[in-house]
Order: C-alpha cells, then sequence, then structure tokens
C-alpha cells in the first residue's frame, strides 16, 4: 500500500445493490451471467401477488372493512380521498377484481412478447433495453423500458409510433395504468405519447378501465397499507406521523397543467396525467419543472 498514491474514499457513497441473483453461466475470467427481473418504468399493472406471494382475493373482507371505515371516519385519510375510494373498496370484491385483472395484464404482456418478437421464419427478436438514471429499485430490479430490437435497416422502414416500447404498448391496452415517477421520466415526446396512449385507453375503457371500480396497482398496494394503518390504531396502537401517513407518500402533478399536489390529493388528477414525485424530491422537482400548488 506504500506505493500506491491515489486516496479515493467518498463518504456515503454506495453502490447499486443487485442483491441476490441466480448464475447462469460464465464465458470468461471476468464476465458472468446472471438472471435478472426487470421493472418496467412508466407503467404500473395490477396485482397478481401482494403483499409478497399472497393472493390478492384473500384481502376482499379487509378492504370491505376498509370501505366501512372510510364511510364511518375511522380511517386516517382526508375525507375526499374516502370519497373517491370508498365505492372502489365497497364492492366487497376489491381484491378479487386485481387479482384477476392483474392475471389478464399477464396474458396481454405474453401475448405481445410472442407478436413483437417473432420474425419472419419463425426466430425471435432480442429485447432492446434502456435503463434509468438510477438503475436499480429497492427489490434489486433493473428499471427499464424495454421494445424489439430493430436492425439499422428495419429502423428506416418504420414509423416512430410503431418502434413502440412494451411500456407503451401494455398502456395502449388498457392493462396498464400510466405511472411515471420522477425523476425517471421519458424525454418530451415519449412523455407527449404516453399520455395520449393512456388518455385514449382511459376514456375508450381498455382493458383494465372498462370496470369504473378498478384500482390501479398502485393504489391497491396503498389501500392495503391503509387498512394496515387503520387496523392498528383500532386496536388502540399508538402510531408515528410516518406510519399513521406513510401510506402515500408521492406527490402528485398533473402534466397538462403542471399542479402539483400533496400525496392524499393524487386523485384530483386524471389518471393518464399523473407525474408521481418521491417527498424528497420535490423540492428540485418544483423548481426544474415550474410546478404550481395545485387547488
Amino acid at each position: 500500500m506504500a506505493k500506491v498514491k491515489l486516496f479515493w474514499d467518498p463518504r456515503g457513497f454506495e453502490l447499486d445493490s443487485l442483491k441476490r441473483k441466480r448464475l447462469l453461466r460464465i464465458t470468461d475470467g471476468d464476465t458472468p451471467y446472471i438472471s435478472m427481473s426487470i421493472r418496467m418504468l412508466s407503467i404500473d399493472t395490477p396485482e397478481v401477488h401482494y403483499p409478497g406471494r399472497q393472493n390478492p382475493s384473500k384481502h376482499d373482507a379487509r378492504f370491505q372493512e376498509l370501505a366501512d371505515w372510510l364511510q364511518a371516519g375511522k380511517a386516517p385519510v382526508e375525507p375526499d380521498l374516502a370519497a373517491y375510494l370508498h365505492p372502489k373498496l365497497a364492492t366487497g370484491t376489491a381484491g378479487t377484481l386485481q387479482r384477476e385483472q392483474g392475471v389478464k395484464a399477464t396474458v396481454e404482456f405474453q401475448r405481445l412478447l410472442d407478436t413483437r418478437l417473432a420474425r419472419p421464419g419463425g426466430r425471435k427478436r432480442s429485447l432492446f433495453v434502456w435503463t434509468a438514471d438510477e438503475p436499480f429499485d429497492g427489490y434489486g430490479r433493473l428499471l427499464a423500458y424495454i421494445s424489439p430490437h430493430y436492425s439499422k435497416e428495419e429502423l428506416d422502414t418504420i414509423s416512430y409510433r410503431d418502434r413502440a416500447t412494451f411500456n407503451l404498448l401494455m398502456v395502449e391496452s388498457g392493462w396498464a395504468a400510466s405511472f411515471p415517477i420522477y425523476p425517471s421520466l421519458p424525454k418530451y415526446r415519449d412523455l407527449v405519447l404516453l399520455q395520449e396512449t393512456a388518455r385514449d385507453a382511459f376514456e375508450n375503457g381498455r382493458g383494465a378501465w372498462a370496470d369504473p371500480n378498478t384500482l390501479a396497482g398502485y393504489e391497491f398496494r396503498m389501500c392495503y397499507r391503509l387498512w394496515e394503518a387503520t387496523d392498528k390504531l383500532l386496536k388502540g396502537k399508538k402510531l408515528g406521523s410516518r406510519e399513521r401517513y406513510g401510506w402515500v407518500e408521492r406527490y402528485c402533478f398533473d402534466v397538462t397543467t403542471l399542479e402539483i399536489h400533496e400525496p392524499q390529493r393524487y386523485h384530483r388528477v386524471k389518471p393518464y396525467n399523473r407525474v408521481f414525485i418521491w417527498p424528497r424530491d420535490v423540492t428540485e422537482a418544483v423548481g426544474r419543472l415550474n410546478l404550481m400548488p395545485g387547488g
């Protein structure tokens, strides 16, 4: 060590973690291949399992209970958000609907893969992957947009719209909700295309949007956490503000008006116009995007 003159040990520096992955093979002394899951950016599909490996249909009674608590004013939620959520939860089948829609979304994604990756002659295309500035989420999944890989010659003959990512195609089908989160936003042209596609799917009742009681995946997860928090409160447990209100954390702004809303007011923005921001990024986002307080 005495001969090493470079000292580099920045405080707080941490590498992104992929967590545990399966080793597939190696090709030489410094190139291993591993299995890796991808979390598709800017979209969210209904849950097949949540939380963990639990079947969402098992939560029907819990969500009915939450609907009763919302109606009685017992949950730590603003009245207008409670009114927005109540009819979706009061059906008694909110969990079952989520599971059914999650299965249909999976089927649609597989259909898109089979169709879009097929080449004449039966061979399959490889995937083209664009990663986010922050490449991994907290579960070690790669954050990315994915599309079929086209040759340069093919790209010269097809339109920009025909090169659509699978992320966008899932939104087009109605089986994925638009779910962009700052700062991992698509470039302007792609953001406009995402918003227009999501609006068309919503207004024409495609996929999950055919049912007015649909909960987007992020809303389903949010409602489950709200049920957990309310259940603890009603059992007499003392909760800190983070646990009491942390079931919904992201701020939301309207991409068409640039009005930003507090977490419990995200529903004031149409589903296809929503862009979410983590609390740690709000100050930066307000300055960079010229956001203004929502009504």
